[in-house]
């Protein structure tokens, strides 16, 4: 069984709250998480049609039958029993009551905030990492810049494998087709999922909105050409744009404000967050298609920073990643923000470093007018290493 980084932290949480809500994509190993960090609470799947039932038509009823702790999954199908939770956790006073998980994010929120506020602990859960997968901790967000880990190597195979078979735990613990699996995912969750969140009416344009998204991954975010790609109003492109990042399949990486007396680009940034999905939505069947496809560094730099954003929310903290861009068109692909400074990040899919992957931090030093700042190159390479003032990392070493 791969251990999970949110483990501890989800133990923490309930001993010090009467309830944690662990939210995360549909398949990211939610349930199995709760079961594991807790073996001895009770386990109930709302799933199950006739438990769901009895949650709806008699919540206090249901809620009574638990004498000691409990696992509630996918709690969001019974919305009313948040008030008899609170009602139940009020009376008893007790942390680490109940567990709840969900996939819906946006109505796990939402009856949270209105009954559970004050009470509850909320943890996010997204696919395996790198370092879960690999049996390692993480590089540490406060030593990225700064220290360089020791060496990894692997073939160079392993880089577009990594890309093209993304990190649901399901495809790694079955050694399952990333293709078909992921297929049936994605029907699963527009059929099901996102008839459930919102009334998409066309499920068929939802469908081709996704693929467009998936299109422009790592592009600056223009909801009015989406909309016009897909036919659908700038209002819609927008809603569906946020169904997406609530269902926690695409980040937005917001741009930071670091003026230089420059005039800064304001469009967020579009990135999915499981880089096998985002091979099969873009219509690349084999992991080999991606040594030469157009969309590789687009995919490379979604695996970068679905890494960085797993680094900080599975330690139950909240990200802190954006990107700077000015109106000439220097760059800088990640910036971390954090104890009052900047840390910039370039992303560079290449395996040999060149030294134009450094010309976006060099901008960014000369405009800082730091020469030294910190800085840190992740790239496609297999070596971690100190190289014009930049630590450059493989991509093996997040």
């Amino acid at each position: 069984m791969i251990e999970r980084t949110l483990k501890p932290v989800l133990r923490s949480a309930a001993a010090n709250y009467p309830v944690v809500t662990l939210t995360g994509p549909r398949q990211a190993g939610k349930t199995t998480l709760a079961r594991m960090a807790f073996p001895d609470y009770e386990y109930v799947s709302l799933e199950d049609p006739d438990l769901r039932a009895f949650a709806i038509e008699d919540p206090r009823g249901f809620l009574a039958q638990f004498s000691g702790p409990a696992i509630l999954d996918e709690v969001q199908r019974a919305p009313d029993l948040f008030s008899y939770i609170q009602t139940r956790v009020d009376r008893d006073g007790e942390a680490g009551k109940f567990i709840l998980t969900g996939s819906q994010n946006f109505l796990l929120h939402q009856r949270v905030s209105q009954s559970l506020a004050g009470r509850c602990a909320v943890l996010h859960l997204l696919p395996f990492s790198q370092s879960e997968l690999q049996g390692r901790k993480a590089l540490s967000i406060s030593t990225i810049g700064e220290r360089i880990p020791r060496e990894v190597h692997r073939s160079s195979a392993d880089l577009v494998n990594t890309l093209h078979r993304g990190f649901y735990p399901r495809i790694h613990d079955k050694a399952l087709d990333p293709g078909e699996w992921l297929r049936n995912y994605f029907l699963t969750y527009v059929e099901r999922d996102v008839r459930d969140l919102v009334n998409v009416g066309d499920l068929d344009a939802f469908d081709r909105f996704v693929r467009l998204c998936a299109g422009r991954n790592g592009m600056l975010l223009n909801l009015s050409s989406l909309g016009n790609d897909c036919g659908i109003s700038h209002t819609t492109a927008r809603r569906w744009v946020s169904i997406l990042e609530t269902a926690f399949l695409v980040v937005l990486l917001r741009p930071h404000f670091r003026n230089f007396n420059k005039r800064l680009i304001k469009s967020p940034k579009l990135y999915f967050t499981d880089t096998g999905l985002l091979c099969y939505l873009l219509r690349i069947r084999n992991a080999k298609d991606l040594y030469l496809h157009a969309m590789r560094g687009s995919v490379f730099e979604s695996l970068v920073i679905s890494e960085l954003i797993k680094n900080y929310i599975h330690r139950g903290q909240e990200q802190s990643l954006y990107f700077w861009r000015d109106a000439s068109g220097n760059e800088i692909d990640v910036v971390i923000e954090g104890d009052g400074a900047a840390l910039p990040i370039e992303i560079k899919s290449g395996q040999t470093v060149a030294s134009d992957f450094f010309n976006g931090i060099e901008c960014w030093r000369k405009l800082a007018g730091a020469p030294k700042h910190p800085a840190a190159l992740v790239y496609g390479g297999d070596r971690s290493f100190r190289r014009s003032n930049v630590c450059v990392y493989s991509w093996m070493a997040l």
